[in-house]
């Protein structure tokens, strides 16, 4: 599997602050509060995946196939994520290109994932029919 590094702020609000932007300025602007949404959301991942010695990665690979965040840990075991925001196109994209790479990675050479899972700004969680979790960021935690 290969992997990717993104740079994410430690605590996003550190680039709201350096941008000098408002919570107007986000709502005008949905790509750029997508990204510190990702930020925000990947940080709480690596949080999370601390506990049990994971890793936090990003995930593109030479076919445009794209992961916002894979974690995985030393004894095989791995999950994939995106992060969307509210959009429901956005988030049944997102649940796609995470079975599609859940299809791609080699079974011989890695085990299933343990979870797909799309982070949401959503109000609440749910499995789909695919098996592929929509959660609020709100929700995580150990």
């Amino acid at each position: 599997m290969n992997r990717s590094p993104v740079r994410h702020f430690i605590d996003p609000s550190i680039g709201c602050a350096a941008l000098d932007l408002r919570p107007d300025d986000m709502i005008g602007d949905l790509e750029t509060m997508r990204r510190f949404f990702v930020s925000m959301a990947v940080r709480d991942l690596r949080i999370y995946a601390e506990m049990f010695r994971g890793h936090v990665y990003h995930y593109r690979d030479g076919d445009g196939l794209e992961a916002d965040a894979v974690i995985g840990t030393n004894d095989g075991r791995w999950a994939a994520i995106e992060v969307e925001l509210r959009d429901s196109d956005r988030i049944e994209e997102g649940a796609k290109h995470l079975l599609r790479l859940k299809d791609k990675v080699r079974s011989d050479r890695h085990q299933e994932p343990e979870f797909l899972m799309v982070v949401t700004a959503t109000d609440y969680a749910y499995r789909r029919e695919d098996g592929v979790f929509v959660v609020p960021l709100g929700c995580l935690g150990p």
